[in-house]
């Protein structure tokens, strides 16, 4: 199952959402709009967005808040990525050159702030507090793990519980939030609420695992940076943390020399001890464990076409190539 043939359930439902966004990039600040132009052209899975419109139809919902809401949760998520390239020096996603490297980082860091200042405008719309709440809180829990992320760069003593903490906090709580608000829009007891954002949650967070593998095992032509990104930028993540854990002293001295000093020359002995280890094994089944419990949170939706895509969106989370 692909998020193509996921996404074609809600086909207008995202065409509603795209042209929101069409409308809501429009700016007089011609900057702006070239970079905002080259983000949408970059494309995307539209997980996020995807995610909140299944969530409000699987909940019973039948307004149209749902489309600006899912504008409003793809906005926070690309001025995050904005902000990553730069904070990386990333030169490339998805295969292209980042916003940063064709524009500048000044420009990249204000038109993703632009992102963040046009989706509280877009929030406000919506005319519900419990909204306002929501999304005020996941983008504050969102800066406190980027900055724990930055925190725990060329770190090498970084363990599975805190790795976890950063992730929950700087990807997983965006898709908690778009389960939630889709549950929010459709007035469900709270209970349904709950179960969708604990979906969200655990599907970010498996979501992240397998990008973690994907850094070290993906195709260059699809993944959402170059391969062994992770390594050079001294991002400690889950393959490294159990292959440093599980390896061989030798392994261990390789591994954390390799994260601390950066550049890739360590890199194929760096991906031996992963394979000696089982790192990126072991990582697989954190992600597949994080997916059931996202689907076992949702048993309590009453069967629906959107909740078997829900579902199926899970499965996608583990068994995707990019």
């Amino acid at each position: 199952m692909s998020p193509e043939n996921i996404n074609s359930l809600i086909a207008d439902d995202l065409k509603q959402v795209d042209a929101v966004i069409g409308q809501r990039l429009s700016s007089d600040v011609v900057l702006i709009r070239q970079v905002a132009d080259y983000i949408v052209a970059s494309g995307g899975k539209r997980l996020r967005p995807a995610l909140l419109i299944l969530s409000a139809k699987a909940c019973g919902y039948t307004g149209t808040h749902h489309h600006e809401l899912a504008a409003v949760v793809e906005f926070i998520h690309t001025a995050t990525l904005l902000h990553d390239d730069v904070v990386d020096d990333s030169q490339m996603r998805r295969g292209r050159s980042t916003a940063n490297s064709m524009f500048g980082n000044a420009a990249a860091v204000l038109v993703g702030d632009f992102l963040y200042s046009r989706a509280f405008q877009m929030m406000v719309g919506v005319q519900s507090m419990r909204v306002m709440e929501v999304l005020s809180d996941a983008t504050n829990t969102i800066a406190e793990g980027e900055v724990m992320q930055l925190l725990h760069v060329r770190n090498a003593n970084v363990n599975e519980h805190d790795y976890l903490r950063v992730i929950r906090a700087k990807t997983a709580k965006l898709f908690e939030a778009a389960g939630r608000l889709g549950a929010i829009l459709a007035c469900v007891p709270p209970a349904q609420e709950n179960a969708m954002a604990e979906y969200g949650m655990h599907l970010g967070t498996a979501f992240q695992l397998v990008d973690d593998i994907l850094d070290y095992s993906g195709d260059l032509t699809q993944t959402v940076k170059n391969l062994g990104d992770d390594l050079a930028e001294g991002n400690t993540t889950l393959p490294i943390i159990h292959a440093m854990r599980h390896g061989s002293s030798k392994q261990e001295t390789l591994i954390r020399n390799a994260l601390v000093n950066g550049g890739l020359s360590e890199f194929a002995p760096v991906m031996q001890a992963m394979l000696d280890t089982g790192a990126l094994d072991y990582t697989r089944m954190q992600a597949e464990a994080s997916a059931r419990h996202a689907r076992n949170a949702i048993t309590v939706l009453t069967d629906s076409k959107y909740k078997d895509s829900l579902l199926e969106l899970a499965t996608f989370a583990v068994t995707r190539k990019y």
